[in-house]
Formats: structure tokens, sequence, C-alpha cells
């Protein structure tokens, strides 16, 4: 089983530009691991349209596909939402860095009228109710990209992306039924929709090609409208049953490596209604309460350089020192599967 890094592992040094495309290669070479997923969502510092990989022309792409092939690894990329030309555009790219795989997440419809644009970075990440329109949508968008997909031999992978119960994924690979459409297995993002990690697994076990493994706590937030907020945290320092979820992947699923996400610093609002996913409460399992990680609101963990300099570059360390002992969770864990 190969073990790969995805790069929000170190959005802060992307977003604070501690690092760019090809230091974050040398870095995944550095701990020893055999491939990365970059992602092309914009954010704080990054590019408009290309996130983390910085630009998308030939000469740029050439560049590092050739460090890639130095160091025999893989690559997959990350984007989001279902717009056709974006869509394509990515997958295009895709190809020729010789990614297998391209992960998208169904997009949710919002009500914008109270939302100052200019001031958000990810508008993903803003409390919205989900409106179940916009998976039916989802199976047109994506019956229109099939044979693009096809064309270039290319994995749509739709990720449980905070909003999205496991029993409605499955639902549109059913609707599908394409080879080309699968999924994505976050460890940790079906706890916003109140959904517990190891039900999510197994129900979208047989379809899942990728994964982003990353650990979670509950931790209060009188700022949200629920009390209580998802926090990230290193693996193996959370509540997430990481190793019985692997399990179930490693037997149930074609997954062929598993890949870091470790989003920590960072914390999630619940996105659906309590129970949407069969969890009605927190306190216990993956949802244990913890203690706060800083002493900033749980919402300005992501963007750290909006406090202080001090806190970012405390949190640059605690990000670098997460992602070391994550990769060293990860290891141990696999040696079980040897």
């Amino acid at each position: 089983m190969k073990i790969g890094i995805e790069s929000e592992s170190f959005h802060l040094w992307f977003q604070n530009l501690r690092m760019d495309i090809f230091q974050f290669i040398e870095k995944t070479y550095e701990l020893g691991l055999d491939g990365i997923i970059i992602n092309v969502v914009k954010d704080y510092n990054l590019d408009e349209k290309w996130g983390a990989l910085g630009k998308a022309d030939d000469n740029h792409l050439n560049k590092i596909k050739s460090l890639l092939n130095k160091y025999n690894m893989f690559i997959e990329i990350d984007m989001r939402n279902l717009d056709y030309h974006r869509l394509v555009e990515v997958i295009e790219v895709a190809h020729k860095l010789g990614a297998r795989i391209v992960r998208t997440y169904v997009p949710i419809k919002i009500n914008r009228a109270n939302i100052n644009l200019e001031e958000v970075h990810d508008i993903v990440k803003i409390k919205q109710d989900f409106d179940p329109e916009s998976l039916e949508e989802a199976v047109v968008s994506l019956k229109k990209i099939l044979p693009v997909l096809q064309k270039y031999r290319i994995k749509l992978a739709l990720e449980n992306h905070e909003y999205e119960t496991s029993f409605e994924l499955v639902k549109i690979i059913k609707q599908l039924n394409s080879p080309w459409i699968r999924l994505l297995y976050d460890f940790g993002n079906s706890m916003m929709a109140w959904e517990d990690p190891n039900v999510a697994v197994k129900n979208m076990a047989p379809y899942v090609v990728s994964t982003h493994c990353k650990d979670h706590i509950i931790i209060a937030d009188k700022d949200s409208d629920f009390g209580y907020i998802v926090c990230g945290v290193p693996l193996g320092q959370g509540n997430i049953d990481i190793r019985g979820a692997f399990d179930i992947l490693y037997r149930e699923s074609a997954i062929e490596s598993i890949n870091i996400e470790m989003c920590y610093p960072y914390c999630a609002e619940f996105k659906r209604s309590i129970g949407t996913g069969g969890v009605y409460s927190v306190g216990s399992g993956a949802f244990k309460v913890g203690k706060p990680l800083y002493p900033v609101k749980p919402q300005q963990y992501y963007y750290p350089q909006e406090i202080s300099q001090e806190l970012l570059e405390k949190m640059l360390e605690d990000q670098m020192e997460g992602v070391e002992s994550s990769v060293k969770y990860v290891r141990d864990m696999l040696k079980d599967y040897e």
C-alpha cells in the first residue's frame, strides 16, 4: 500500500508562501512518501484558478512531471464543483501530469444575499442548509462529463465533503452506473453531516478509489449554531477509528494508496441538521468532546495570519510536526498489513 499526502496538509505553508509545488514534492520525498495530491482550489494567497498548483502552462506542468518522475511519485488532483468546462480543464491538466484520479464534490446551493464574498476565501466553509436538489443536478452534470473521462481514462472521485451523507453519494454512483465515476472516502468529513465515519466507510467502500486520511475531535464553540464544532488534529490524536476504517477499505475497496490530508489546524461547522447521518449528539465515539487547541476562536484556526504573526509562526511549526507524526502513524498502521 502506497502513502500519499494532500497539499492541504501544508495549507499554512502554501498560503503564507513558505512552500510551493516543487518544495512540496521535495518535502514529500524527504518524508519518504510515494505520491501527492494537489488541491487546485483557490485560497488565501494562492492562485485564483490553480491553487497550490500555481499555474497550468505546459512548461510549468512539464517541470512538475519531471520532478515526480525523478522520485517515481504518483499524483492526483483535487478540485471542486461540477462545472463542465472547469472539469474538462482540470481533467486535461491531470492527463498531462499523469494523474489517474481527479477528486471533486457536489456543489451546494447557497443563499449569497448576506455574504460578502470579497471577505470569504473558501465559500464552502460557510454554514448553509443543504438543498437536496443539488444531488439531482449533480447526476445530470456527471453524465455530461463521462465521455471526457473515458477519453483520458481518468476516474472522477466524488468526495463526502461535509454536506453529503454516504447514502446520498452511493445513490448517485448507482444511478450513474459507470466505472469512471467513483468515490473518495474522507475519514472525517461525514461528521459534519452527523454521520459516524465508520458507517460512512462501510457504505462507500465498494466504490472508493481514493482517500483523505485525517483525524478529528469535537470542541465547544459558543459561536456555532450547534454549540460545538469539528476540529482537525494530527492522525492518531483524535477520536476517529482510523485503523477500523482503513481495515474496511483494505478488505472491501480497490484503493492502492492511503493519502494523508492532515487538516490541522482547522475547524468546520456542522453542515446538516442534527441526526441527518444517524448521530444525534456529541459526547462519545468519533464525536467525543476535547479541549480547544489554541487561545483564539475555533473559526480563527485556519487563518492565524489574520490574528498575529506570533500565532502564525506557532501554527506553522505545529502543522509541520503534525504532518511528521501523521506519517509515522500511517506507517505504523500499515505494518499490520505487510
